[in-house]
């Protein structure tokens, strides 16, 4: 299976502890999933097999607004 790449903009984070809870987030619904977290310019960078939509959750569930920017 083919992992697809995918953007989300993310709201308030501010430092490092901001994107390892997010990393740790995304690994609890894809423990596959390759994380690329730019806290200053507010963006992840996903590539996994599951589909966008799966990882709203993960985002909200850990407390950060979160929407699909490329994906």
């Amino acid at each position: 299976m083919e992992f697809e790449h995918m953007e989300f903009e993310v709201e308030k984070m501010t430092g490092d502890g901001d994107a390892q809870t997010l990393v740790r987030a995304i690994g609890a619904v894809d423990p596959d999933a390759k994380v690329d977290v730019d806290v200053n310019a507010g963006i992840v960078k996903v590539d996994s097999w599951l589909m966008a939509e799966e990882f709203l959750v993960a985002f909200e569930d850990s407390g950060y607004t979160a929407k699909i920017s490329k994906g």
